[in-house]
């Protein structure tokens, strides 16, 4: 028996568990592309349009958020296409691949699942590859629906081709990523989050090297983000940085298949410390339970987010000298005296969606922790539903208020250090808790469909994915209004730069109230655990 018998089986095997999965991404990214060409063409219809917006994409914020920008001098359609959509694109297919190649690798360790497909005629790499090919076959579906997409919107073939190319070969990239992760630490969320971490590494690596150095310098190409969005397509296409991309690819499952040669079956590379006999009594309360579990994603995503602030807020000054040589940038950021409050009132709301997502990733928890039974023994104790239920809530809001204060104050910290003006520390830390209602409100949506509706858990999921959309593309793609509404972010004015009003605060805060409630009520009723 070989070390890949069985791979096939596999595939198979995951394939039909991400049935609904694959379309699902697959179709919300192509139909992005293929909503994105008209919508550009029809806002930017003129090669002068097209122009007054390539200049608007030269400045640091927009160079960190989008691109470097390549095929500016001639701004053509599909260069926009390429230069604006390009990361996006990238950095969703890496995310899907994460979390597919962990979902199929370590979590099923850990479940206990892949002892008894072990059991069977399966090779010791056979999972592995199997969750690698599936993941490219994933990437293949998305990178062939973007690929669609531009060719049903007018664009170059060839040229789409590269970009979708690039869009699906640096998912798997990151997909090889996540497998190495597998191996080195035995807990599923552990593994996400090493890989996630590297891809926010690599996002802010590429986005400093592009400011740095015009169309990105040396660092730039430390980051396998980069490497797509080298190719150029529809600006000097050329397909060698691919190169780059595939060897990662060949690395990452090479090293994965190395690591896992020195490593016990459903034990990690890096070995967890063993626990005491008896908990502590300060883990005697609901409450201490739910702190010391979340404790450790709490850490790095504060770190995370907190260095992505500081990275953020440091380019102020980048985007000050950028205005002196733009009129127009000028005139959109409301002039010279507002450009350091539109800047960080642009920057915020990245902050917060990434509060939002660890929020919700902890009432996620209960989810897991019911599935998997250890709901069960801790309500067989003394503690009541709504003390369990409303425990973790409480934890997961206060630590999402506690990342977004910390990634804002950072942001505004070295935004004041660059400027000279320390009142930017209070400032932008104060506007970030304008927020707060936002992130509470999609909390509690995630309480309301746990406690009621817990297989529709996702739906959470979909709105901020949602939010995302529309922050990063919403201007971009002119969607209509009442698609905007959706997103809590949108309807919290943009402190610093607006006026705070209390009257949307007021009706999240509201609306988040009851929705918990109803949430409590609804997982008081239900049974647990359900399956």
């Amino acid at each position: 028996m070989s070390a890949l018998t069985g791979t096939g089986t596999l595939v198979r095997l995951a394939l039909r568990r991400e049935r609904i999965r694959i379309p699902v991404w697959s179709l919300a990214l192509g139909l992005t592309v293929l909503g994105s060409v008209p919508a550009l063409e029809e806002s930017f219809p003129t090669a002068e349009a097209r122009q007054a917006r390539a200049e608007l994409v030269q400045n640091p914020a927009a160079i960190v958020m989008a691109g470097p920008g390549f095929g500016l001098d001639d701004y053509t359609l599909g260069a926009m296409v390429a230069n604006e959509l390009s990361l996006t694109l990238v950095v969703a297919a890496a995310i899907m691949s994460i979390f597919m190649v962990v979902r199929h690798t370590r979590a099923e360790e850990e479940s206990g699942r892949a002892e008894l497909v072990r059991a069977a005629v399966v090779g010791r790499s056979a999972a592995a590859v199997a969750a690698l090919v599936t993941t490219a076959i994933a990437n293949a579906l998305v990178a062939l629906l973007i690929w669609g997409g531009l060719v049903a919107g007018g664009l170059d073939a060839g040229d789409g081709l590269l970009l979708s190319v690039a869009v699906g070969l640096t998912g798997v990239a990151f997909g090889g990523v996540a497998l190495v992760a597998a191996q080195v630490t035995e807990h599923a969320r552990a593994a996400s989050g090493m890989a996630m971490a590297v891809l926010g590494a690599a996002f802010l690596v590429r986005g400093i090297g592009d400011v740095l150095v015009e169309h990105g310098g040396l660092l730039s190409w430390f980051s396998p983000i980069a490497w797509a969005q080298q190719t150029r397509p529809y600006a000097g296409a050329r397909w060698w940085p691919l190169l780059l991309t595939a060897a990662l690819v060949a690395g990452t499952l090479l090293a994965a298949h190395a690591l896992a040669a020195r490593r016990d079956f459903a034990a990690g590379l890096v070995a967890q410390r063993p626990g005491r006999a008896q908990a502590r009594p300060a883990l005697a309360s609901p409450l201490a339970l739910a702190t010391r579990l979340t404790l450790p994603s709490f850490v790095a995503w504060t770190v995370a987010v907190a260095v992505s602030g500081a990275a953020f807020g440091a380019l102020v000054n980048s985007v000050q000298d950028a205005m002196e040589d733009s009129p127009l940038m000028e005139q959109l950021l409301g002039g010279e005296s507002r450009v350091t409050e539109s800047f960080f009132a642009l920057f915020l709301p990245y902050l917060v969606l990434a509060a939002v997502a660890y929020a919700l990733s902890v009432v996620q928890r209960l989810r897991s922790e019911e599935t998997e039974g250890r709901a069960e023994v801790v309500l067989a104790r003394p503690v009541s539903r709504w003390t369990w239920f409303g425990t973790t809530l409480g934890v997961s809001a206060v630590g999402g208020v506690l990342v977004l204060a910390v990634g804002a104050f950072a942001m505004g910290a070295t935004g004041a250090a660059v400027t000279g003006d320390g009142s930017w520390t209070g400032r932008v830390t104060g506007g970030a808790l304008a927020y707060v209602p936002a992130l509470v409100l999609v909390v509690a949506l995630g309480a309301l469909l746990f406690g009621t509706w817990p297989k529709l858990f996702g739906l959470a999921w979909a709105l901020v994915g949602w939010m995302t959309v529309v922050l990063v593309l919403g201007t971009l793609l002119d969607l209509p209004e009442w698609t905007t509404w959706i997103s809590p972010v949108n309807q919290t004015p943009a402190v610093p730069m607006e006026a705070l009003e209390a009257l949307p605060l007021v009706i999240m805060g509201a609306g988040a109230l009851v929705l918990g409630a109803l949430g409590m009520a609804g997982f008081r009723r239900r049974d647990v655990p359900t399956v």
